[in-house]
């Protein structure tokens, strides 16, 4: 709100200066108590000073498009990320939450949700790689955006193809081929990007269900590789609960007994890739001494792109 001389539509000149009112950026406010941690808040903040031509782009747009995974902050979970916005010939400066940046997105680029101007889903993926600069958490960034279920690698390919005079776009590139779908956490994908590259094991099977030899169900591992037999998991907090604890250890002891070797990591691990690599050689070398008793389910259905068309028709 702007400040109202008669106090109806917005704090007058006084109140503004009081503690019941919080300045968001020079003639803004919001009442005191609004809950600022919520990143739908604060790009609303940011985008309420930044003009009509301006354009939500990066992590920010792709919140609005309800990938959920991109909360606002750092990898740290504490630092608060700037919000991106596209100047598009509004004279903004950087400051105030938000991270101006002089690229022009042309329309057929923008949506517009709950009233303001946001990069389509794949541009705003562009600028939030772009916005990263390491190639593998920008393959991170990507498969945040595929668990979302709002574009796929095929769709990121030919945006960067057609898109051959952007910025970066040969880093973007490389990180949409390092990219996977299926992946349900960034976390888990960080492991997975350790397992293919670090380890050098090749992709792994994400997210398959596998059977036991009567076609009964055994788990849906988050990485598997078939060839060596391990079974990779992430375990993130929800696996602290003591119930899903003790389901954790009875779906390990299940996937031995079936000739797999199980490698779970935590969120310190990734830090620490020579130690997971490691493990999962250790494993491997268990894994070679048991007897297969496990089956593939068939790959689930409809794949993402399936999905995707089947939303665009």
């Amino acid at each position: 709100m702007r400040i109202d001389p008669l106090g109806r539509d917005g704090p007058t000149r006084g109140q503004s200066r009081g503690s019941s009112w919080r300045r968001t950026s020079p003639g803004l406010y919001v009442p005191a108590d609004t809950d600022d941690t919520l990143p739908e808040q604060r790009i609303v903040e940011v985008h309420a000073r930044a003009g009509t031509r301006a354009v939500i782009t990066a992590w920010a747009a792709l919140r609005l498009h309800r990938a959920a995974f991109f909360d606002g902050l750092a990898r740290d979970g504490r630092t608060r990320l700037p919000v991106v916005l596209a100047a598009n010939g509004e004279r903004l400066e950087t400051g105030f939450g938000a991270r101006v940046i002089g690229d022009r997105i042309p329309p057929d680029d923008v949506t517009v949700i709950h009233g303001m101007p946001c990069a389509k889903v794949e541009r705003a993926l562009y600028d939030e790689m772009q916005r990263i600069g390491d190639v593998r958490e920008m393959a991170v960034a990507a498969g945040a955006t595929y668990a979302a279920k709002l574009t796929s690698i095929r769709r990121m390919r030919l945006y960067a193809a057609t898109r051959r005079w952007y910025r970066d776009v040969r880093l973007v590139t490389a990180a949409v081929e390092m990219s996977c779908e299926g992946c349900r956490s960034p976390q888990e994908d960080r492991f997975r990007i350790i397992w293919e590259y670090t380890a050098g094991w090749g992709r792994p099977l994400v997210n398959r269900t596998l059977l036991d030899l009567d076609g009964g169900f055994l788990a849906t591992p988050d990485l598997f590789d078939p060839v060596r037999g391990v079974v990779g998991e992430y375990a993130g907090a929800d696996h602290r609960d003591i119930d899903r604890h003790a389901r954790d250890i009875q779906r390990e002891a299940d996937l031995r007994n079936a000739g797999l070797e199980y490698v779970e990591t935590v969120g310190r691990d990734l830090r620490d890739e020579a130690r997971v690599v490691h493990r999962m050689e250790q494993a491997a070398t268990r894994a070679g001494h048991l007897e297969r008793r496990w089956q593939l389910a068939p790959p689930a259905r409809p794949t993402l792109d399936e999905y995707l068309d089947d939303l665009a028709a």
